[in-house]
C-alpha cells in the first residue's frame, strides 16, 4: 500500500517508524523521497535526526501518519491510513487526552479499562442512547446494546453480544452494563420484576465465580452465556445462564497476590454475626484455602457489605434464608476440610489424628460420621472382577484426594446455584426472541500454560474464526449493496489450527485416548503428539529443551503448553467412596447436590433445558447412563461439545463484538502501555478487521458528504444540479488513477490513503486562500497603521509647535511683565521719596502759613469788628434820617391829594346833577362799575397783603434790632475776652510744645500697639486656619461616618433583601419539590392503575369471561374517591365490577391484595404529601403576610412622623404667638416714655430683631422636629433589621462626638444629621423599590393587556355563538366584570391611589348599568311594537286569505311568513336531564366528541360548562346520587378517552382545557369567599347550594395533573425525533459546518432513512401546539408552563446529544446552536412568552455553545469560562472540552493542561456529578384560578352535539 503512495513521501510528511519501547514512533521527513533512494532522512519529535534505511528489494517505506484532523475519530475505519500505528495512536489519543474508553473499529467496539469509576453508565445515559442509531452517538457499550435490541425488534432475529478480552480488561463489567441496559429500556412483561432478577444474578455469580488475580481484582474464573428472553412486545420475560469451564483448582490453590473466590472471604469477614456462629468460622488467614495468596483483603472492598448484597440478591431470586444458610454451611465445610491435616503413617499409608477439630466441624456441618470420612480420606477401594480391596493412600495422594473432594463439592454447589438462578429467571410466558451476552475469557498466554489455557485458547480460535467470517460477510454485503465490483480478499483462516485441536487424531482425541489407557501418563501423551503432528502440521512445534511440552501457533501468538497435569484435569476423578459418604448425609441440601451424580456428566453441572429452550449443557447418551466411570466423557470432550453448540447458537444469531483491552498491568488509572495494547489488539482480532477493511475500499463517503467537504476544490462551473454527477466529474479531475476509487449507488469508495490525499489538496487550497486573506488583511492593517502613525506624527508636530509658540509667548509676557514691574517699582520708589519731601515741605509751609494766617486773622478780625460797629451806627443814623424825610413826604402828598380830590368831587357832583349829561357820559357805566368793583376788591386784597407784609417786616425789624443789640453786647464781651486771651497766647505756645512731645510719645505707643495688633491678627488668622482645618477634618470624618453608615445601611438592606429572597426562594423550591413529589406519586398511581387494568383484561381474556354492559374501570381509586366510588356506579357497572372482582379473586388473590396494599400505601403517601404541600403553602403565605406587615409597619412609622410633626408645629406656633403678644404688650406699656413708642427707631429695630429671632427659632424647631420624627420613623421602619449591626457604629460615633467642645450642640447636630442621612438613604431605597415595583407592574399590565386582548378575542368568539338578544348583555356584563377586576387589582396594589380610579370605575359602571337599563327598555318597547305590528300583519293576512281562498282550497304556506314571538324566560343557567340519559350525555359529550370535528366551532370550554350546568341542576334538586354518578362517570370517561387516544395531542389538549375549566367552575360557583371576588351578582346567585365538592375538586385537580403529564409526554414523543436533527444536525447557516469522514458506522446505519427535520420543523410544531391550545381556550398561565416544559425538553435533549457526540463539538456547530437558540427566542417574542421562564431553560445549551466558541488557551480564558458557564456542571464543561474536535486543520485542540486548569478552578463547586440533564423531568404544574366572565344562562347548546335531551332551566 505504501508503495502506491510514494508521491506522498515529500518534505514535512509525517511517518511511523518501529520502536522497541513505544512500538511505533512518529517522525517527519526532512527531504523528499525519490524512487531508488536507499534511506529516508527523518526528524524525530525529540529533535534528533535519523537515517531510516530502506530495503532496495522490498522498498519497505514506513507507514504514513494520518492528518491531525482525523486523529481521535470515533471509528478507526474513518482513518485514511489503516494500519497498526494509526490504530494504536488513535486509541491512545482518545484514552489519554480525551478520557474516552470506547472506540469503534468497524463492527467491533474496543473498550479500554480505565481502572476508574466513570459517570457514564447512569440512567440518564441509558435514556440518551435509547432509540438512537449506532453511528449517531459516541461509541459506548449502550450503543451496541441498543443496536442489538433494535435489530432484534426490526429483523425478528436473535442477537448476541460477544465480550472478550484478557483477565482484567473489563469483560464482566461490560457484560453487566449491557444487561442493565436491556433491563432498563425494555422493562418486564409481568409484575415479577424480571429485569431486577436478571441484574440480581450478577452479585451472586460474582461472589461464587469471581476472584482476585494479579491482573484483576474481580476476575471472572468461568465463562458464561446469558440469554435474555423477550416476548412479542420485546419486554423482558426471563433469562437463562450457561457456564463454561469453572476454574475449580482455585478452590484449593492460589498464587501469590491472588485470592480464592469472593464468597469465602465474605463469610470469614461476617463470622461475627450471630447467625454465622454455628459455622465456626474465623479470619481468612486461619484457613489454608484462603491464605495461600497472602492477600486476603482488596483495597476499597468491604466483604461484609458485599455479603449483604449477595444475600439480598439470593432473596430477590427466591432462595430463602434456610437455603442460604445451607449454602453457607457447605462453603464453611469446604474451608474446614481444607484445614484437615493428614499425617504419614508409613511410606504407603497415612492417617488423620483422632478428634481433629476441623474434620469434626466438617462432619457436623455436612451431616456425616467422623469415622467414615476419616476412613475414606486416607483409603481407596479397588475393584477387580472377583474381589474388592481397600488400599491405603500415601499422604500426598490423600491430600490430593481431599482437595479433589473440595473442588468437586464446590463445583456441585456452583452448578446448584446456577440451576436455581435459572429457575428463578424462567417464566411461563412464551419466548419470542432473545439476546445473548457472552462473557468469555480472551486469549491467554503465561509463563506456564496448562490445560485451562489450552481450552481457553481453543475457544478463542473458534470465536476468531466466526468473527473473521462475519466481517468478511459484511464487507461482501456492503459491496454488493452498492454494486461495486470486488475481488476475493485474502484473510487469515485459522481452520488448520482448529483442526489440529479438534479433528480426528487431533490433540483432544489423543488426550481422550490416553485417558482411557490403564497406565496412561502425560509423558506418553506428549510422545504421541510428537509422533503424530510434529512432521505433518506446521502449526505444531516441539520445544528444544523439553520433552514434556508442545507449542501451538495460534492466530494471536505462539503458546507453549506444559503437559503435566493434562490427563488428571481431563479425567477430573473423585474418590467414589467419599461421594457415597456425602450422599448418605443427614444434610438435605448436600444430598440434593449429589442426587444426580450419576446423571451429571459435565463438570460444570449444566441443567437440562426447560420450556423448549436450547441449552449448551451436554446430556449423556441414555445407553451409557449406567456405564462405568471409564465410559464417562472427559472434560475436554464435554468442553468441545459445549463449544460446538455455542458456535451453532452464535451462528444462528446476529453477533455484536466488544473487545476489552487492558491498558497496563499495574491497574493504573488512564495509563497506556503501547506494548500490552498492541499485543491485545493483535490477539483480539481488531487488527485483522483493519487489514480486511484496508484490503478493499476502507473509506466511504456519501455523495452529499463528499460534496459538502470538498466543495472548496470545485469551481463554480463544476457545480451541477446533480450532486452525484458533480462528484464524479470533480473526482476524475483530482485523482487520475480510477482504481483508487469506485462509485456506488449512494457512496463513493476510496482506497486507503486517498482521503488523506484529498485532505491534503483541500488543506493546500484553504492554505492558499488563507495566505491571500492574510496578505490582504496585513496590507490593510499596515496601511491602517501607517495612516494612524501619520496622523499621530502630524498631531505630535502640531502640539509641539503649539507648545513652542506658547513657551515664546510666555517668555515675552514674562519679559514685558518684568519691565512693567521694574517701571512701577522705580516709580513707586521715586514717588515715595517725592511724597516724603512734599509732605515735609507742606508741613513747614502749613506751620508757617498757619502762623501768618493767624496773625492776619487777628488783624482782620479786629478790623472787621470795627467795620461792623461803624456799619451799624451809620445805618441807624441813615434810617433815622430816612424816616423823618419819608414822613414829611407822605404828609405833603396827602395834603396835595386831599386838595385835588375835593376839586374833583365838586366837578362830579355837578355833572351828576345833570341827567342827560349823566346818561350821555356814563353809557356802559354798569360794566365799568363792575370792573371797578373788581379792581377795588383786588386793591383791598393787595392792601391787606401789604399790611401783612408790613407787619412782618416790622416784627422782623424788631427782632433784628434786638438781635443786633445782643450781638453788640456779645462783641463787646468778646473784645474784652480777646484782650484777656492775648495775654494767654504765650502760655498756649508753651502748652503746644508740651502737646507735641506727648504726640510723639503717643505715636510711638501707637506703632507698638499696631505691631502687637499685627501679631495678634496673624495669630488669629493662624488659629482660624487651624480651626478651618479642624472643621474640615470634622466634616471629612462626618462624611466618612455618613458614608460608613450609608454603606452599613445598604449592606443591611441588601443582606435583609438577600435573606428574604433566599427564604422566599427556599420556600418556593420546597413548594415545587413537594408539588413534584406529589405529581410523581400521581404518575405512579396512574401507572399502577393501568397495570391493574391490563392484568384484569388479561385475566378476563384468558378465561373468556363475557362482561355485558359497560364495565366500571378502577382508575378512579384515590384517597378522595374511595369513600363513594362503589356507590356511584350504575347497575350494569356494578354487575360487571363484581364479576371482574370475582374472577380476579379466584385467579390471583395474592397479587390483588399486593396491588391493593400498594395502592393504599400510595394513597397514604399522597395524603401526607398533600398535607405537606398545604403546610408549605401556608408557610409561604405567612412569609408573605410577614413582609406585608413589615411594610405596613414602616408605612405606619411615616404616618406617625407626619402626625408628630404637625402636633409639635402647632404647639410651637401657639407658644411663639403667645410670647410675641406678651412682648408687644410690654412694649406698648412702655410707650409713655417716648423712647419705645410705635414708629420710633428703637421700636422698629427691636421689632425687626424679634421677628428675626422668631424665624430662626422656627427654623431650629423645625430641624429638631424633623430629626426627632426621622429617628422615630427610622426605628419603626428598621425593626426587622439586626439591631446590633445598626447600633454599633452610631454608638461609637456618639462617644467620640461627646468628647468634643460644645458637646451638646455638636453631638445633637451630628447625630441628627447622621440619622437624617440614614432616613434619606432609606427613602431613596424605598423610592428605588417603588420604581422597580412600578416597572414590574407596568410589565405586568402590559402582559395583562395582552392576555386581555386574547380574552377579548375569545369573548368575541363566544359572543358570536350567542343569540343577538343575549350578545349585548354578555358584552356589557363582561365589561362590568372587567372593570370590577381592575378595581380590585387597584385596591390590592395601592389602596390610596385607587380611590380616584374607584370613583371613575363606579361612575363608568353606573353609566353602563344605565345604558343597559335604557337598552332593555328600548328592547322591550321595540318588542311590544313588534308584537302589535305582527298582530296587525296577521290580521291583514287573514283578511286577504279569506278574500282570495275558496272554502275547499288548502293553503300550504303562509303568504307572509312572520316570526312568532317567543315569550321571554329568565333562565337559571342549569341543564336538566333524566338519569337514564346520563350514559348518552357522557357518550355524546366526552367519548364521541372529536376536537378536530365538532369541537373546533364550539365556545372554548363548552363541554365543561355543559357538565357543570348539569351538575348545578343535580345540586339544585338536592340529588346526591346524581351528583356522584355524574362526577364519577365524567372522570372515568375522560380517563377512558385519554387512554384510548392519549397519543393525540389535540385530544389531550382539548380535555386538559375542559378539565381545568370544569375545575375553575367548581371553584367559582362553590360559594367560597376566596373564589367569589370576581363574580357578578348574577354569578353569585348561581353558586352551589347543597353540596360541598371540595374533595371532588382535589380529584379533578389530580386528573388535570395526569392529563398535563400525558400532554407533556405526547409533545415529547412528537418533538423527540425533531430535536437532534433540527437543533444539531441540520445546517441552518449553510456552509459553516464541515463534514468529516465518519467511517463504517454511518448515521442511520441500522434503520431506513427518514425525512430530515429542520429548525423550521420544530418552530412549526411549536406554533401548532400553541395555536391548538389557544383554540381550545387553555389558560394562559398553563400555556406558559407547557411552553417552558417544551423548551426544557429541547434544551436538555440537545445538550445531552452534544455531550455524547464528538462530531458535534466544534466551533462551527456552536455558531449553529446559538443561531438556532436565537430563532427559538424570536418565536417566544412573537408569541409574547418571553416572561414565562422558557428562555432560562435554554441557558445550559447557550453556555455550551459559547464554550465551543470561546478561546481555550490561557488562564484568563479559563477564568472567563468558569465565570461564564455557571449553568453547566463541572463534568459537562470538562466533557465538552474533551470532546472539542477541530473540523479544519486551522483550528487547535484543547490541551490537557487547560482542561486540568478548568478542573482545578471548578474544584470547589458543590454540584451534582451527573453528566446529562434529566430529559424525563417535568416541572410541577399549578392551575391558577381563572374565573369565567361568561354567564351560564346565556350559553347555547349547538345541535351538532346531539344533546336534545337536555332541558334549559
Amino acid at each position: 500500500m505504501n508503495q502506491d503512495l510514494d508521491y506522498m513521501f515529500i518534505q514535512h510528511a509525517r511517518v511511523w517508524i518501529p520502536d522497541t519501547e513505544e512500538v511505533w514512533k512518529s517522525a517527519e521527513l526532512t527531504k523528499d523521497y525519490k524512487q531508488g533512494d536507499a534511506s529516508l532522512q527523518l526528524l524525530l519529535e525529540d529533535g534528533a535526526n535519523l537515517g531510516y534505511k530502506l530495503d532496495p528489494k522490498m522498498t519497505n517505506l514506513p507507514y504514513l501518519r494520518n492528518p491531525d484532523i482525523l486523529v481521535g475519530e470515533n471509528d478507526l475505519t474513518a482513518l485514511s491510513y489503516l494500519h497498526e500505528p494509526a490504530v494504536l495512536h488513535n486509541l491512545k489519543v482518545r484514552f489519554i487526552d480525551s478520557k474516552l474508553i470506547y472506540t469503534y473499529c468497524g463492527i467491533v467496539l474496543v473498550a479500554i479499562n480505565p481502572y476508574e469509576t466513570l459517570p457514564i453508565y447512569g440512567t440518564d445515559i441509558i435514556n440518551a442512547y435509547s432509540g438512537q442509531n449506532m453511528g449517531d452517538m459516541d461509541p459506548h457499550i449502550f450503543a451496541v446494546a441498543e443496536e442489538a435490541y433494535k435489530q432484534m425488534a426490526r429483523d425478528e432475529r436473535n442477537q448476541s453480544i460477544i465480550v472478550s478480552g484478557e483477565s482484567g480488561a473489563g469483560k464482566t463489567v461490560s457484560a453487566k452494563y449491557a444487561m442493565r441496559y436491556f433491563a432498563t429500556v425494555s422493562g418486564s412483561a409481568s409484575e415479577a420484576n424480571v429485569e431486577e432478577k436478571v441484574l440480581a444474578s450478577n452479585p451472586i455469580m460474582e461472589a461464587i465465580g469471581n476472584a482476585k488475580t494479579t491482573r484483576n481484582d474481580n476476575s471472572s474464573r468461568f465463562g458464561k452465556y446469558i440469554e435474555i428472553g423477550f416476548d412479542s412486545r420485546y419486554r423482558i420475560i426471563g433469562a437463562n445462564m450457561r457456564t463454561y469451564l469453572l476454574e475449580k483448582s482455585r478452590v484449593v490453590f492460589q498464587a501469590d497476590e491472588e485470592r480464592n473466590y469472593h464468597i469465602f472471604y465474605q463469610l470469614c469477614a461476617s463470622s461475627h454475626l450471630p447467625e454465622f456462629k454455628t459455622l465456626r468460622l474465623s479470619s481468612a488467614n486461619d484457613f489454608l484455602y484462603t491464605r495461600q495468596g497472602r492477600s486476603p483483603v482488596i483495597d476499597g472492598v468491604d466483604d461484609t457489605k458485599e455479603l449483604c448484597t449477595t444475600r439480598n440478591a439470593f432473596t430477590l431470586l427466591g432462595i430463602n434464608e434456610s437455603y442460604q444458610m445451607g449454602l453457607f454451611q457447605v462453603l464453611a465445610a469446604i474451608l474446614h476440610l481444607g484445614n484437615v491435616e493428614i499425617k504419614d503413617k508409613d511410606a504407603d499409608s497415612s492417617l488423620i489424628a483422632p478428634n481433629n477439630r476441623h474434620l469434626t466441624a466438617f462432619c457436623e456441618l455436612v451431616g456425616v460420621t467422623y469415622q467414615d470420612m476419616a476412613q475414606w480420606l486416607c483409603h481407596r477401594k479397588l475393584k477387580t472382577a472377583t474381589e474388592t480391596y481397600i488400599k491405603p493412600l500415601p499422604r500426598l495422594q490423600a491430600t490430593n484426594a481431599r482437595d479433589a473432594l473440595s473442588k468437586h463439592i464446590y463445583a456441585k454447589l456452583f452448578n446448584w446455584i446456577v440451576e436455581h438462578v435459572n429457575k428463578a429467571l424462567i417464566t411461563n410466558i412464551k419466548q419470542h426472541s432473545f439476546i445473548g451476552v457472552l462473557d468469555i475469557y480472551g486469549f491467554e498466554t503465561f509463563e506456564i500454560n496448562s490445560f485451562e489455557q489450552f481450552c481457553i485458547n481453543y475457544a478463542n480460535e473458534k470465536l476468531q474464526q466466526q468473527f473473521n467470517m462475519h466481517v468478511f460477510k459484511l464487507e461482501q454485503e456492503e459491496y454488493m449493496k452498492e454494486q461495486i465490483p470486488w475481488t476475493l480478499i485474502d484473510f487469515y483462516d485459522n481452520q488448520p489450527c482448529i483442526n489440529l485441536i479438534e479433528a480426528k487424531m487431533g490433540i483432544l482425541d489423543l488426550l481422550d485416548e490416553e485417558c482411557k489407557m490403564p497406565k496412561g501418563s502425560d509423558d506418553s501423551w506428549a510422545q504421541k503428539l510428537y509422533n503424530t503432528h510434529l512432521k505433518t502440521c506446521s502449526l505444531f512445534q516441539k520445544p528444544r529443551m523439553s520433552n514434556r511440552a508442545f507449542i501451538i501457533q495460534h492466530f494471536a501468538d505462539k503458546v507453549e503448553y506444559q503437559c503435566e497435569g493434562f490427563l488428571e484435569k481431563n479425567k477430573d476423578t473423585v474418590n467414589e467412596e467419599q461421594i457415597n459418604v456425602l450422599k448418605a448425609s443427614k444434610f438435605d441440601l448436600l444430598v440434593e447436590l449429589f442426587q444426580d451424580e450419576l446423571k451429571a456428566t459435565s463438570p460444570t453441572g449444566q441443567v437440562p433445558g426447560t420450556g423448549g429452550r436450547t441449552r449448551l449443557s451436554i446430556k449423556p447418551d441414555k445407553s451409557r447412563e449406567a456405564s462405568s466411570k471409564e465410559h464417562k466423557k472427559t472434560v475436554g470432550c464435554q468442553f468441545r461439545n459445549s463449544l460446538q453448540m455455542l458456535m451453532e447458537t452464535l451462528n444462528a444469531t446476529t453477533p455484536h463484538y466488544v473487545r476489552c483491552i487492558k491498558p497496563n498491568d499495574f491497574k493504573l488509572a488512564f495509563s497506556f502501555d503501547p506494548k500490552r495494547a498492541v499485543q491485545q489488539l493483535r490477539a483480539c482480532g481488531v487488527l485483522e478487521t483493519i487489514r480486511i477493511s484496508a484490503a478493499g475500499f476502507p473509506s466511504r463517503w456519501t455523495y452529499q458528504e463528499f460534496f459538502s467537504r470538498y466543495r472548496v476544490l470545485m469551481k463554480q462551473k463544476d457545480v451541477l444540479p446533480d450532486k452525484k454527477l458533480t462528484c464524479k466529474n470533480v473526482l476524475e479531475k483530482l485523482v487520475q488513477d480510477q482504481d483508487k476509487y469506485q462509485f456506488g449507488k449512494t457512496k463513493i469508495f476510496f482506497r486507503a490513503g486517498q482521503v488523506a490525499y484529498l485532505e491534503k489538496l483541500r488543506a493546500d487550497k484553504l492554505r492558499a486562500a488563507c495566505i491571500r486573506i492574510q496578505k490582504t488583511i496585513r496590507c490593510w492593517l499596515a496601511r491602517k497603521k501607517y495612516l494612524r502613525m501619520r496622523r499621530a506624527a502630524i498631531t505630535i508636530q502640531r502640539f509641539t509647535r503649539g507648545y513652542q509658540a506658547r513657551c515664546l509667548a510666555k517668555f515675552l509676557r514674562r519679559t514685558q511683565a518684568a519691565t512693567i514691574i521694574q517701571k512701577y517699582q522705580r516709580m513707586y520708589v521715586e514717588r515715595k521719596r517725592y511724597r516724603q519731601k512734599q509732605a515735609a515741605a507742606l508741613a513747614m509751609q502749613t506751620i508757617l502759613r498757619a502762623y501768618l494766617a493767624r496773625q492776619k486773622y487777628t488783624a482782620l478780625l479786629r478790623e472787621h469788628k470795627a467795620v461792623i460797629v461803624q456799619k451799624h451806627v451809620r445805618g441807624w443814623l441813615a434810617r433815622c434820617w430816612y424816616k423823618r424825610c419819608l414822613y414829611s413826604i407822605v404828609y405833603l402828598q396827602c395834603c396835595i391829594r386831599r386838595m385835588r380830590a375835593r376839586r374833583e368831587l365838586k366837578k362830579l357832583k355837578i355833572e351828576a346833577r345833570s341827567v342827560e349829561h349823566f346818561k350821555k357820559l356814563n353809557k356802559g357805566m354798569e360794566n365799568k362799575i363792575m370792573q371797578l368793583q373788581r379792581k377795588i376788591d383786588e386793591q383791598n386784597k393787595e392792601n391787606r397783603s401789604v399790611n401783612e407784609r408790613l407787619a412782618g417786616l416790622e416784627s422782623s425789624y424788631t427782632a433784628e434790632s434786638e438781635r443786633m443789640r445782643g450781638e453788640l453786647n456779645r462783641l463787646r464781651g468778646v473784645e474784652e475776652e480777646a484782650k484777656n486771651k492775648a495775654n494767654q497766647v504765650t502760655s498756649l505756645l508753651e502748652e503746644l510744645e508740651k502737646v507735641k512731645k506727648e504726640l510723639k510719645a503717643t505715636q510711638q505707643e501707637k506703632k507698638t500697639i499696631e505691631d502687637w495688633a499685627q501679631t495678634y491678627r496673624n495669630e488669629m488668622e493662624k488659629m482660624v486656619s487651624e480651626l478651618k482645618d479642624q472643621n474640615g477634618l470634622l466634616k471629612k470624618e462626618k462624611d466618612d461616618l455618613n458614608r460608613l453608615i450609608q454603606e452599613q445601611s445598604q449592606q443591611m438592606t441588601e443582606k435583609m433583601a438577600r435573606a428574604i429572597a433566599e427564604e422566599t426562594q427556599q420556600l418556593v423550591t420546597d413548594l415545587n419539590e413537594e408539588r413534584s413529589r406529589y405529581q410523581n406519586l400521581l404518575t405512579e398511581h396512574l401507572r399502577l392503575e393501568e397495570k391493574y387494568d391490563d392484568l384484569k383484561e388479561d385475566i378476563a381474556l384468558s378465561l373468556n369471561v363475557s362482561k355485558p354492559g359497560h364495565r366500571r374501570t378502577d382508575s378512579t381509586h384515590s384517597s378522595n374517591e374511595s369513600e363513594y366510588t362503589y356507590n356511584s356506579e350504575y347497575t350494569e357497572l356494578e354487575e360487571g365490577s363484581r364479576a371482574s372482582e370475582d374472577v380476579t379473586r379466584g385467579i390471583d388473590t395474592s397479587l390483588t391484595l399486593k396491588l391493593q396494599k400498594r395502592l393504599t400505601e400510595l394513597e397514604q403517601e399522597k395524603q401526607s404529601l398533600r398535607n405537606e404541600l398545604e403546610n408549605k403553602e401556608e408557610q409561604y403565605q405567612r412569609a408573605r403576610a410577614r413582609d406585608d406587615a413589615e411594610f405596613k409597619k414602616a408605612r405606619g412609622a411615616e404616618l406617625e412622623y407626619e402626625s408628630l410633626k404637625r402636633q409639635e408645629l402647632e404647639s410651637e406656633n401657639k407658644k411663639l404667638k403667645h410670647n410675641l403678644a406678651e412682648l408687644r404688650q410690654s412694649l406698648l406699656g412702655n410707650a409713655a416714655t417716648g423712647a419705645g413708642a410705635p414708629g420710633s427707631p428703637a421700636y422698629n429695630v427691636l421689632l425687626d430683631q424679634l421677628n428675626a429671632s422668631c424665624e430662626e427659632l422656627e427654623v431650629r424647631k423645625e430641624e429638631v422636629l424633623i430629626l426627632r420624627s426621622q429617628l422615630v420613623s427610622q426605628k419603626e421602619a428598621m425593626t426587622h433589621k439586626d439591631e446590633k449591626e445598626t447600633m454599633t457604629e452610631p454608638s461609637v460615633f456618639v462617644e467620640d462626638v461627646s468628647k468634643l467642645k460644645d458637646a451638646d450642640e455638636i453631638k445633637q447636630a451630628y447625630v441628627g444629621l447622621k440619622d437624617t442621612n440614614r432616613l434619606l438613604e432609606h427613602q431613596l431605597q424605598t423610592q428605588r423599590r417603588t420604581y422597580d415595583s412600578e416597572v414590574e407592574s407596568l410589565r405586568g399590565e402590559l402582559q395583562n393587556v395582552k392576555e386581555e386582548n386574547n380574552r377579548q378575542q375569545q369573548l368575541l368568539a363566544q359572543n358570536l355563538q350567542l343569540p343577538p338578544e343575549a350578545r349585548i348583555e354578555a358584552s356589557l356584563q363582561h365589561e362590568i366584570t372587567r372593570l370590577t377586576n381592575e378595581n380590585l387589582e387597584l385596591m390590592a396594589d395601592d389602596p390610596t391611589a385607587s380611590r380616584e380610579a374607584r370613583v371613575i370605575i363606579l361612575r363608568r359602571m353606573v353609566d353602563l348599568m344605565e345604558q343597559l337599563e335604557k337598552q332593555d327598555r328600548t328592547i322591550r318597547k321595540l318588542k311590544k311594537q313588534l308584537k302589535v305590528y305582527s298582530k296587525r300583519i296577521g290580521e291583514m293576512g287573514a283578511v286577504q286569505a279569506e278574500g282570495q281562498t275558496s272554502p275547499g282550497q288548502m293553503v300550504d304556506e303562509p303568504i307572509h311568513p312572520v316570526n312568532i314571538p317567543r315569550r321571554e324566560k329568565d333562565f337559571q343557567g342549569m341543564l336538566e336531564y333524566k338519569k337514564e340519559d346520563e350514559l348518552k350525555l357522557v357518550k355524546n359529550l366526552i367519548l364521541e366528541l372529536k376536537p378536530r370535528g365538532v369541537a373546533v366551532n364550539l365556545i372554548p370550554g363548552l363541554p365543561a360548562y355543559i357538565l357543570f350546568m348539569c351538575l348545578r341542576h343535580a345540586d339544585y334538586v338536592n340529588d346526591d346520587q346524581k351528583v356522584r354518578t355524574l362526577l364519577t362517570s365524567t372522570i372515568n370517561s375522560i380517563k377512558k378517552i385519554l387512554k384510548k387516544r392519549g397519543d393525540d395531542f389535540e385530544t389531550v389538549s382539548f380535555w386538559l382545557s375542559n378539565t381545568c375549566r370544569f375545575l375553575h367552575c367548581l371553584k367559582q360557583y362553590s360559594g367560597d369567599e376566596a373564589f367569589m371576588k370576581h363574580n357578578t351578582q348574577r354569578q353569585n346567585e348561581h353558586c352551589l347550594s347543597n353540596f360541598d365538592l371540595a374533595e371532588y375538586r382535589q380529584v379533578i385537580s389530580d386528573l388535570a395533573i395526569q392529563i398535563y403529564q400525558q400532554l407533556i409526554k405526547c409533545m415529547e414523543n412528537i418533538l423527540q425525533p425533531m430535536i437532534v436533527s433540527g437543533m444539531l444536525e441540520h445546517e441552518t447557516i449553510q456552509g459553516v459546518s464541515g463534514v468529516k469522514p465518519t467511517g463504517l458506522r454511518k448515521r442511520t446505519s441500522s434503520i431506513a432513512d427518514e425525512g430530515t427535520y429542520t429548525l423550521d420543523s420544530i418552530l412549526r410544531q411549536l406554533s401548532a401546539f400553541h395555536s391548538t391550545m389557544c383554540q381550545h381556550g387553555t389558560d394562559p398561565e398553563l400555556i406558559k408552563q407547557v411552553v417552558k416544559q417544551q423548551f426544557y425538553i429541547i434544551g436538555a435533549v440537545t445538550l445531552n446529544n452534544l455531550l455524547l457526540r464528538k462530531d458535534m463539538c466544534s466551533w462551527s456547530k456552536g455558531m449553529q446552536i446559538r443561531y438556532n437558540v436565537s430563532q427559538l427566542e424570536e418565536w417566544l417574542r412573537d408569541k409574547g412568552l418571553m416572561m414565562c421562564g422558557a428562555k432560562e431553560t435554554l441557558e445550559p445549551l447557550i453556555q455550551a455553545a459559547q464554550l465551543l466558541q470561546v478561546k481555550k488557551k490561557t488562564d484568563e480564558d479559563a477564568e472567563a469560562i468558569c465565570s461564564m458557564c455557571h449553568a453547566l456542571t463541572t463534568a459537562q464543561i470538562v466533557k465538552v472540552l474533551n470532546l472539542y474536535t477541530p473540523v479544519n486543520e486551522f483550528e487547535e485542540r484543547v490541551s490537557v493542561a487547560f482542561i486540568r486548569t478548568i478542573q482545578t478552578r471548578l474544584r470547589d463547586r458543590c454540584e451534582s456529578p451527573q453528566l446529562l440533564m434529566d430529559t424525563k423531568m417535568i416541572y410541577p404544574v399549578t392551575f391558577p384560578f381563572n374565573p369565567s366572565s361568561l354567564a351560564l344562562e346565556t350559553i347555547q347548546i349547538p345541535s351538532s352535539l346531539n344533546l336534545m335531551f337536555l332541558t334549559r332551566v
